[in-house]
């Protein structure tokens, strides 16, 4: 039987990401990255409340360097954007340098030595379109480069690239996944704050399904 690791955020698409494949996949571990983002306090918990729903070891690394590389609004004192969304300055805004490739080679390292197969992480369409290390090129390159950078050769899998967060919502409610679990805002707020980019592509996404209950918890 096969088994996996998982990026996990806490936030959307890494909860259904896991949700949707942990039982063909056998997903074992969930790594959560602590890089001295605002809502590091609040991924850590959410990912902690999920990988407890679906009962798998959960580690959380602290990459303290990369926040004193990182000059974007994830982290800085900058404001997180809210308007403007959807641009390459906003984007920009919140990049991280090499965010998913450097979590992705971390996990090709534990995959390495406790014989992971699969890599998992949560791509998705949306995001794509504005950022490289959430595309189908990105996934592929990397998942070549571990055939020769380990021994395991784990592959990477990104099992809702080609679906929006509308679409994600929807299989998230089919599949009974906890969606009250759920944390993808960018600021330290004990609720999500329904106003950065995140918070809006996820409000949007419920809002076209109707899930107004998830609305109600989360904002």
């Amino acid at each position: 039987m096969s088994k996996s690791i998982i990026l996990l955020s806490g936030g959307l698409d890494s909860i259904v990401a896991l949700g949707v494949s942990k039982k063909e996949l056998g997903i074992e571990l969930a790594i959560t990255f602590d890089y001295g983002q605002k809502s590091a306090k609040s991924e850590i918990e959410a990912s902690k409340k999920i990988c407890e729903y679906y009962s798998i070891e959960h580690k959380v690394i602290k990459l303290d360097w990369l926040k004193e590389i990182t000059k974007t609004s994830l982290v800085s004192s900058n404001n997180i954007p809210t308007e403007n969304l959807g641009t390459e300055e906003s984007a920009k805004a919140v990049w991280v340098p090499n965010r998913n490739g450097l979590f992705l080679n971390i996990a090709a390292s534990f995959a390495d030595s406790y014989g992971y197969d699969y890599i998992i992480y949560g791509a998705n369409k949306d995001e794509g379109a504005t950022f490289p290390d959430n595309t189908e090129e990105f996934r592929n390159q990397i998942s070549k480069l571990f055939e020769t950078s380990t021994l395991k050769k784990p592959k990477v899998l990104a099992p809702l690239i080609n679906y929006t967060k509308s679409d994600i919502v929807k299989i998230a409610i089919a599949e009974s996944i906890p969606l009250e679990f759920v944390r993808s805002c960018y600021s330290s707020d004990n609720k999500h704050c329904g106003v950065c980019e995140s918070c809006r592509h996820l409000k949007n996404a419920l809002e076209k399904n109707n899930a107004q209950e998830y609305i109600n918890i989360l904002f």
